[in-house]
């Protein structure tokens, strides 16, 4: 037997195995507390016009005569997370716009408002995973890219993830149940969907980036649409 030679098979096997799943979200639910209990709203602050429960799923409903006129929040009252792990399922229609906001706080006179962090989703899968910063400096990494924030500078660009945004966006399941999971840890935020990183931001912006904040999920203004959410689970982390 070719001892070096097998090492070396073995090792580059192990290289692969571990390139390959780098990319991949944690999957061990243990530690996770449900912060919406699929009956009641309560702990949540929102607009009845557009939020309501629905054999165990929290929908958020625009129709032709409930059109918004800004984005409108329901928000998770139960803490200010700083370092922390976010699980949710999603479904979104096709013409649906919404988004996870987290670290985020409220807007002064807007009821339902929010300002901050927002993992990026919508029924055409254009912004799907992105890292959208709501009434603030807006594009922070799209969905395929790694990116660090400076003070008064456009995002850098550090790494492509996946295979770019095309490739990633074909993860997504139209009209389906997709996860999302979103990592907040010091001033490092990855968004995952279906497993996979979408986005990766280290935010060196010491003016502007925020430590802890509200959670809250977002009907956008636009055309009637659904989104539905459920299994909201949430880890905080040490």
């Amino acid at each position: 037997m070719n001892t070096p030679a097998l090492l070396l098979r073995v090792s580059l096997l192990l290289l692969t195995i571990s390139c390959s799943t780098s990319q991949k979200a944690p999957r061990a639910e243990q530690g996770y507390q449900a912060i919406f209990d699929g009956k009641t709203l309560n702990g949540w602050e929102y607009d009845s016009t557009y939020w309501h429960v629905r054999d165990g799923v929290l929908v958020g409903e625009i129709t032709p005569e409930t059109l918004v006129k800004q984005n409108t929040f329901i928000i998770w009252r139960g803490g200010q997370p700083r370092d922390f792990e976010l699980l949710v399922d999603y479904r979104i229609s096709a013409l649906g716009n919404s988004g996870i906001n987290y670290r985020s706080e409220d807007v002064p006179g807007v009821a339902h408002a929010l300002k901050g962090y927002q993992a990026d989703l919508d029924g055409r899968n254009r912004y799907s995973g992105q890292n959208y910063e709501e009434r603030g400096r807006k594009f922070l990494a799209l969905r395929g890219q790694r990116v660090r924030l400076l003070e008064g500078q456009p995002p850098q660009v550090l790494d492509s993830l996946g295979g770019g945004r095309a490739a990633l966006g074909q993860l997504v399941k139209p009209g389906e149940w997709n996860q999302v999971h979103v990592i907040a840890k010091g001033n490092h935020l990855q968004h995952y969907i279906n497993g996979a990183l979408m986005s990766d931001v280290t935010d060196d912006d010491a003016t502007n980036r925020k430590m802890g904040g509200w959670i809250g999920v977002q009907v956008h203004v636009g055309p009637p649409m659904k989104i539905e959410y459920k299994n909201f689970r949430l880890k905080t982390l040490q």
